[in-house]
């Protein structure tokens, strides 16, 4: 299958390629940078230059390939205060591709997250996929009401799936929130929780994500949701645990009140409760996540190298 892939030179998108180019599919990568491109080529990929904005290339991209896989999203901006403009980016290349697939069966997968889904409770395959009344407009939700756009492309002939991921996709090289979590208790000399750290994440380990990415791609169903949950809900406070040993620094509670000033932009995901499970996921696909645990794999030091590096 020729694959189109964007992000194909992320965080994500640099372990699907591999991932697909081993199961004997062409994929064909979106690169905004030399360097990106440079990148793909070296993992065997076809380089295609542009932009998540250059939407003809998008389209002539998708117009080419057996099946696109979208990992892309700004996250820069999105973590700098404008979330609404990331996700408008987001949908304007899930429609442009949408456009294009329409009528022809072919495979469409996008990545959606899986971090305040249903806040307290286990979230499952079955949740968010039809839009709640009392949703806000805009902010969060706002990558959710992408994910039900692309669901809803299989009324429109395209096989179309949404694979959730957790706010943990760790492993070695992972700059994420887990990346900035240790940076922030470096920064203020403790290892910080909110309140009892009852809070859970769901994680994955990158190489498990980009297998699942593969399966969606090879094998779901039009209107699918898939979870990337290897672990459905890890606590806060062991991870916070976890940081402070590496760190040498004590791992401390700060009460919800405290919160925006010591973790900044990181305080309404750290505040937040939100297990997911993947149950229906490992059933209808087989899959079968092999990697360390995030506690497991943050023990094994890779995250704790010089500041900065």
């Amino acid at each position: 299958m020729r694959v189109f892939v964007t992000g194909a030179s992320g965080w994500i998108g640099s372990a699907v390629v591999p991932e697909l180019i081993e199961a004997g599919h062409q994929v064909v990568g979106l690169a905004r940078s030399e360097t990106s491109a440079e990148a793909l080529a070296a993992a065997g990929a076809e380089v295609r230059r542009g932009s998540l904005d250059d939407l003809d290339v998008l389209r002539e991209a998708a117009a080419d390939a057996d099946g696109v896989l979208h990992l892309a999203f700004k996250h820069d901006i999105a973590f700098s205060g404008d979330f609404q403009g990331a996700t408008d980016a987001d949908r304007l290349a899930i429609d442009a591709f949408g456009d294009v697939l329409a009528g022809s069966g072919k495979p469409f997968v996008i990545a959606s997250g899986l971090l305040g889904l249903a806040p307290g409770r286990v979230a499952t395959e079955r949740d968010g996929r039809r839009a709640e009344p009392e949703a806000p407009a805009g902010g969060p939700d706002g990558r959710q009401d992408n994910g039900r756009a692309t669901i809803a492309l299989a009324s429109r002939n395209v096989r179309s799936s949404v694979v959730r991921l957790p706010p943990t996709v760790h492993g070695d090289g992972d700059r994420g929130f887990v990346a900035a979590l240790i940076a922030t208790a470096r920064e203020k000399g403790v290892s910080g929780y909110v309140g009892d750290g009852s809070q859970r994440w769901p994680a994955v380990h990158r190489a498990d994500a980009a297998r699942l990415f593969r399966l969606a791609l090879e094998n779901a169903p039009a209107g699918s949701t898939l979870h990337a949950a290897a672990e459905e809900g890890v606590g806060l406070r062991a991870v916070a645990e976890v940081i402070g040993r590496r760190l040498g620094l004590p791992a401390v509670s700060v009460a919800p009140e405290d919160a925006a000033g010591h973790f900044g932009w990181l305080t309404g995901m750290v505040s937040l409760d939100s297990p997911s499970s993947s149950a229906l996921t490992r059933e209808r696909f087989d899959w079968k996540p092999a990697g360390p645990g995030l506690v497991e794999d943050l023990d094994q030091g890779h995250y704790f190298g010089t500041p900065g590096a």
